[in-house]
């Protein structure tokens, strides 16, 4: 299979355009988020993030990267076959604190400590790399020129009493499940407002934008496997923590474990970089596993993890190395929003960011 690749490996994104006038649009939309922010903050005298505001559990495992893989994929901290310590942060996607009752995108943000490699962002310290990812695999907005006129619709939305926005996730799923009948597909934004209330670990997750993958172009995505597989579908319970606590209840009991694949960019036409709402066909490319998550049984939302979880930590897709640099307009515009948000959510809770080295530096 012939993949797109960099010629060499210090050459820029062969397929990567900036969009036009994208550094006033990006400095807008960051201003845009931090005001929103800080409203959010003054409404729950406390900062929260402006993206995946409500944690629903701080995991620790490892990852263990599979053997045997092909030259493609044997790239970046995937080209050697050994074993990483991470977290995991699963959280609801909106940018403010909703009842699970309320039907939302689901988010896995995962950190993996001790990476070796030139950073992105060397100011952030430590050596980990971050991967972000969210239960849809594509966005509505795929350029940060959409992605600009969705804010204001987005956070309408986020801002929305709970009774609201159960009715309008009811009516998106109608309108889906008639889309789907008709055999058609339902576009991203339908299918956000569409999801409904289920298990978050049993979830497929994806980065949604790309990344440079070594020599090569990929998305991430992260599917469970073994008994985890077995929660996909699953409806969750009633109340205000309902996903916490369905979550909790299986990770107190036994492990839980995922696969990470790869899908490589096989046409850059096809499988742009530069549009994050194109949908990388899987039979022009599969998602090939190339590691193996493991998060013994633990408890997953200790006042300590939620104080580390949504006090602590910070999460950054170009909190990484070189090898695995985001790609795409909407990856550039998160490198300036998620920094802000980062800055401003600690700087008004008057916490240090901290960006651990070890599985030590977060509480059981």
């Amino acid at each position: 299979m012939a993949y797109v690749t960099f010629s060499k490996a210090t050459d820029p994104n062969p397929t990567e355009t900036p969009f036009p006038d994208e550094d006033r649009i990006t400095a807008e939309i960051v201003a845009h988020m931090a005001a929103n922010q800080r409203a959010a903050a003054e409404r729950h005298r406390h900062a929260h993030r402006d993206a995946h505001a409500k944690s629903h559990a701080v995991l620790k495992g490892h990852l263990s990267v599979l053997p045997g893989l092909a030259p493609a994929f044997a790239q970046g901290i995937f080209g050697t076959q050994r074993d990483y310590d991470i977290l995991a942060r699963i959280s609801a996607a909106p940018g403010d604190i909703h009842s699970d009752d309320v039907a939302a995108p689901q988010g896995f943000a995962l950190k993996i400590l001790g990476v070796d490699g030139d950073r992105l962002l060397p100011d952030i310290g430590g050596a980990n790399q971050d991967i972000l990812m969210v239960n849809i695999p594509v966005l509505a907005f795929g350029d940060v020129g959409k992605y600009q006129k969705m804010l204001g619709p987005l956070e309408a939305k986020a801002r929305a009493p709970d009774s609201l926005q159960r009715a309008g996730s009811a009516a998106a799923r109608a309108a889906a499940g008639v889309i789907d009948a008709l055999g058609g597909t339902p576009n991203a934004t339908l299918q956000g407002l569409a999801l409904a209330r289920v298990h978050a670990l049993g979830e497929t997750f994806h980065s949604q934008g790309a990344v440079r993958y070594g020599d090569y172009i990929a998305k991430f995505s992260l599917a469970p496997e073994g008994p985890t597989a077995t929660l996909t579908g699953q409806p969750i319970g009633d109340g205000y923590s309902a996903m916490r606590d369905a979550v909790g209840e299986w990770c107190r009991a036994q492990p839980t474990t995922y696969l990470l694949h790869a899908q490589l960019c096989t046409d850059a036409a096809a499988m742009p970089v530069e549009d994050a709402a194109v949908l990388w066909d899987p039979a022009a490319s599969p998602h090939v596993p190339i590691a193996r998550l493991h998060f013994p049984p633990q408890d997953p939302y200790t006042p300590g993890r939620q104080v580390a979880g949504d006090d602590m930590l910070s999460f950054n897709p170009w909190n990484g190395i070189t090898a695995h640099q985001p790609l795409g307009s909407i990856m550039r515009v998160r490198k300036h929003a998620y920094d802000s948000s980062s800055r401003q959510r600690h700087t008004l809770n008057a916490r240090p960011r901290h960006e651990p080295q070890s599985l030590a530096d977060i509480a059981d």
